[in-house]
């Protein structure tokens, strides 16, 4: 396997990880501040969601890479290894924005903070993408915020709907 491959597979790794952490996150955090209003709930529903998805994405990636490597007769143990640490590291981080969002503000903004971090770190994202692979950095940022916009949307009108 050369560098260049190597390299895509932990691009892809990172990607997903920080894409899916502030998409999936935010839209857990929004829902259930929207659902319940409880700062604590909140708190512990980000705390809880983090920690497992970080946990399960890391070993998905790792077992996916793993798969491949071995379907490809490329028997290697630290590359899926680095991608799952990659996927883990990346979920995690990325997962704080929004919960940090929780911790700081009050619960009747914090939602709102969470949702305006989580979108600008995927504009950031998006544009970092975009130089990395040589695409227009602009149109990137542009496509991951649309993309993980609308999944962010999707969990507050749930959380809403769903109040208890």
């Amino acid at each position: 396997m050369n560098m260049k491959s190597i390299q895509k597979e932990y691009l892809q790794s990172a990607m997903f990880g920080f894409n899916d952490a502030l998409v999936s996150t935010t839209g857990v955090i929004v829902g259930v501040a929207a659902g319940t209003g409880q700062k604590e709930v909140v708190i512990l529903a980000g705390t809880v969601t983090i920690l497992v998805e970080a946990l399960s994405m890391g070993a998905g990636q790792y077992l996916s890479s793993r798969s491949a490597h071995q379907l490809d007769k490329t028997e290697s143990f630290r590359r899926p290894l680095t991608s799952g640490i990659i996927m883990l590291v990346a979920y995690f981080l990325a997962g704080l924005v929004p919960l940090l969002s929780v911790i700081i503000f009050p619960i009747e903004y914090a939602a709102y903070v969470a949702i305006a971090a989580s979108l600008t770190c995927l504009l950031v994202l998006g544009y970092a993408k975009g130089k990395i692979v040589g695409t227009s950095p602009i149109r990137s940022a542009i496509e991951v915020f649309v993309i993980g916009g609308i999944a962010t949307i999707i969990g507050l009108v749930v959380g809403s709907l769903l109040t208890i």
